[in-house]
């Protein structure tokens, strides 16, 4: 099998699990809006967000380094696997110890217990399954992802419809869901094996840390690229307008999981093809791919905003769609730079990984302070597609020293040009805005599907 095929290959194997099994979650949406008002769907975002900022120090950044660790084909596999699981147990036993402190600042309150407790099953789950990921074993990593999102739609229903317990239960399914993945993974995958405290060194974790501490503020930089404007949204503009925000942030996470499973399976192919003689080809041809994807889903989500809002929330809030169309452009190019930053950790320069997340998360608070004032939420959702768009103009340059892949920069200008056209479009609902809509995915499709198509037969050819 080419490297061709077994990228195709995972991501096929990631696409049914990990894929199918956030898109039930999402399909979940009318539930989460029956059950919570707009300002408890605001509380529980917060919630899980405050929980996703406190993931990275809590775990030292650790499960990436333990996924690209784990990937050398001469590393020491229980070393890596101890080592994380080390560090996230020293993680999770100082962060239970300030518990008392973080209770007194305002977005932790009387949540503490439950962002800590879904932090720590997160970090745990993530360990597992990314060990998993990196030795090889793609199907195994695809179905628990399957099995931790059952078990999240079963206690979805019994702690929102049966036992209406609210955000607490919005939040508890989730943590409940990822410590039974857990324990499926290391009954399945014996990881008991793979935890050898005799194997643990010192120098050896300082070396892990050395590769994973600058992911720390670079995941941090990220949610606030991400989730900061949340904050802002509901201390500028009210917790109502804030729940419309992060429901209409949930439609385009459509765009953001189909490129997460490819990621997912790109970043092992990018790393272990690393010194062979076509790598930079390999690059430009999944880069040209990949852009050529994402736009097209890109513009589609775009134009079917209001349909896709109708059909997956309540109706109180339907007004959320108009904020759909720029985070939609927005979450094209967040995959982008995600696909940028592979060539980071190809390379293992996580230091290039937080210059650029930090440039863009001052570019996002500085946008969003001056935006929502006098835009609110559609402010926010301009200030993330700047601050994405910004981070992919560097990584763009910067990345190219490392490994010259082609940007297929002409595509990507005529792509970026047709979609801030539909988006504008669509929310100011102009004169015939609906064949314009019809027409600026026509655009889009048509100049990208031919690449995709070329590629397509190519593979199919290679297989023969």
């Amino acid at each position: 099998m080419n490297k061709y095929q077994k990228l195709i290959s995972n991501t096929a194997i990631l696409a049914i699990g990990t894929f199918a099994s956030k898109v039930l979650v999402f399909l979940l949406m009318p539930l989460y809006t029956s059950c919570l008002s707009a300002a408890e769907y605001g509380t529980a975002d917060l919630i899980t967000q405050t929980a996703n900022l406190i993931i990275p120090l809590l775990a030292c950044g650790i499960v990436e380094a333990v996924f690209r660790f784990a990937l050398d084909k001469k590393s020491n596999l229980a070393r890596v696997f101890t080592t994380g699981f080390v560090v996230i147990c020293a993680g999770v036993a100082l962060f239970a110890i300030l518990s008392p402190l973080l209770s007194k600042i305002n977005y932790f309150g009387e949540y503490t217990a439950l962002i800590i407790a879904y932090a720590a099953a997160s970090c745990f789950h993530s360990l597992c399954a990314q060990f998993v990921r990196a030795t090889g074993k793609t199907s195994l990593f695809a179905f628990q992802g399957i099995l931790s999102t059952l078990i999240t739609i079963i206690l979805n229903i019994i702690f929102l419809v049966a036992c209406d317990m609210g955000v607490e239960g919005y939040v508890l399914s989730v943590v409940f869901s990822d410590i039974a993945a857990t324990i499926f993974l290391v009954i399945t995958a014996r990881l008991w094996g793979a935890l050898r405290f005799d194997r643990f060194k010192l120098s050896f974790a300082f070396e892990m840390l050395k590769f994973s501490v600058p992911m720390i503020p670079t995941t941090i930089f990220w949610w606030i690229t991400n989730v900061a404007d949340r904050y802002m949204v509901r201390d500028i503009c009210g917790k109502e307008i804030n729940g419309l925000y992060a429901v209409a942030y949930k439609i385009p996470t459509l765009l953001i999981l189909a490129s997460g499973v490819f990621i997912e399976a790109w970043q092992f192919s990018a790393v272990t093809e690393k010194g062979s003689r076509e790598h930079t080809a390999f690059f430009g041809k999944v880069m040209g791919s990949f852009q050529a994807m994402m736009f097209m889903v890109g513009s589609v989500l775009v134009a079917f905003s209001k349909i896709f809002t109708m059909l997956l929330v309540d109706p109180s809030y339907y007004t959320s769609w108009r904020y759909i169309p720029i985070l939609s452009a927005a979450t094209v190019f967040s995959s982008l730079v995600t696909f940028m930053g592979s060539v980071y950790l190809v390379e293992k320069k996580s230091i290039l990984s937080f210059v650029t997340s930090f440039i863009g998360a001052g570019v996002n608070i500085l946008l969003n302070l001056l935006l929502i004032p006098h835009f609110e939420a559609i402010g926010a959702a301009i200030a993330t597609f700047f601050s994405y768009f910004v981070v992919y103009i560097i990584r763009a340059i910067n990345s190219r020293s490392y490994i010259p892949f082609d940007l297929h920069n002409r595509k990507v200008a005529f792509n970026t040009a047709v979609i801030l056209l539909q988006s504008t479009v669509m929310i100011l609902e102009v004169p015939f805005w609906i064949p314009m809509q019809i027409l600026c995915v026509g655009l889009i499709v048509g100049v990208n599907i031919k690449p995709i198509l070329v590629g397509m037969m190519k593979l199919i050819r290679r297989g023969r």
